[in-house]
């Protein structure tokens, strides 16, 4: 996700991407709300229409997801993954044992990897994401899960996110 800087790390396919969603969403998209927002209005009583405020819940949705692509795309690093040196960091590929499970995933944003990715993704400001970042391979640390819960991480792999 976002770095200790407040940057987000993405790939130029995973930019073009998300510019390509935001231009579409405030674009056509919001002509497409208000459109629906307006025929559910002429439908009489805006108290019991469930097609309006079906329109309108969406219609915040979409708001919120612009507001939020927007601020993404704003302060984002765009650019290739950086090359593994065996050292955790933004935009790897990590295999660690987690409380004794081997896990392999993607140190950064949710949205680098895209809809058919199958890999996890873990944002570096996650209490794994903070206590791994900077361990080269075969070191090892602990967080504390949000239930409390105190985990072992010990990481096996570093490697290059290839998409």
């Amino acid at each position: 996700m976002s770095d200790t800087t407040g940057t987000t790390w993405l790939t130029q396919e995973s930019f073009d991407r998300l510019s390509a969603e935001l231009e579409e969403l405030s674009g056509p998209g919001r002509a497409d709300i208000a459109k629906k927002i307006e025929a559910a209005r002429e439908e009489g009583d805006l108290k019991e229409n469930g097609g309006y405020h079906a329109a309108k819940d969406e219609q915040g949705k979409m708001e919120a997801r612009i507001r939020q692509l927007t601020d993404l795309l704003r302060t984002a690093t765009v650019g290739e993954a950086p090359e593994s040196r065996g050292v955790v960091e933004v935009g790897t590929v990590v295999t660690a044992k987690i409380a004794g499970d081997s896990t392999r995933f993607l140190l950064g944003s949710r949205e680098i990897a895209d809809d058919v990715s199958d890999i996890e993704v873990y944002p570096a400001t996650s209490p794994l994401g903070q206590a791994i970042l900077g361990l080269k391979v075969g070191e090892k640390a602990g967080y504390t899960a949000p239930s409390g819960k105190e985990i072992s991480v010990e990481i096996t792999k570093v490697e290059t996110y290839r998409g």
